[in-house]
């Protein structure tokens, strides 16, 4: 089973509450994919909570712990490169959310997915019953929902903040590509660094662009 992070709050369960994910990652090179699950409680008071590609670093870093520190429940679920290959990055994001929303101790009624998916109920199903009784909650896909539903907004810092420290700490470990800088994304140093160095374990070997692609083979003529 793939890794996964487990913060939740120690609060009581409460059925008719909602919980926004989102995910951090998904259109990288190199590195994980990080889901984030967020259940906010009904009056909560965070200034600057908004979308996570509309915030600095510094105001991630800084709402990260005040979010954690509110929420009534949180989790992150990380899918690795390996993974990521065996099952494509579509399939490894819902994973990656059906592991953050597994590790709410709070049981949601209704999950916000931000973009136009919902989670597919076999993979949902399948890690909820791991750490759940009951059924799935019910689900709804909100496209930019990131930037209108604060739970999301929650749900994309953490993944945001998480996934920016293991890019930072697969940088020590595979250094030259410039993944504490990049996080992973495909800018120009990335692929001359690719180029440079070839891919290392935390490479998605089928993304374009990764492994130097070969020629297609030439066709030997023929004569009728």
């Amino acid at each position: 089973m793939q890794g996964s992070l487990f913060f939740p709050a120690d609060r009581p369960n409460d059925p008719g509450i909602t919980a926004g994910v989102d995910e951090a990652g998904r259109g990288c090179l190199a590195g994980p994919v990080v889901a984030g699950a967020v259940i906010l409680p009904a009056s909560f008071d965070l200034p600057g909570l908004t979308d996570s590609k509309a915030c600095t670093a510094k105001q991630r870093d800084t709402l990260a712990p005040c979010i954690k520190a509110c929420a009534v429940s949180w989790g992150l679920g990380i899918v690795w490169p390996r993974r990521i290959d065996a099952i494509n990055i579509l399939q490894a994001t819902f994973e990656a959310m059906s592991l953050a929303i597994r590790h709410l101790r709070t049981t949601p009624a209704l999950l916000l997915i931000d973009g136009d998916k919902t989670l597919p109920e076999h993979v949902l199903a399948r890690l909820w019953s791991l750490g759940h009784a009951g059924t799935p909650p019910r689900q709804r896909a909100i496209i930019q929902g990131d930037a209108t539903e604060p739970a999301i907004s929650a749900a994309s810092i953490l993944a945001k903040t998480c996934r920016d420290r293991l890019m930072a700490s697969l940088d020590k470990r595979w250094p030259g590509y410039g993944f504490a800088v990049h996080k992973g994304y495909g800018t120009r140093e990335h692929y001359e660094a690719l180029r440079r160095l070839g891919p290392c374990p935390q490479h998605r070997l089928t993304f374009r662009g990764v492994c130097e692609e070969k020629p297609a083979a030439v066709r030997q003529g023929s004569l009728l």
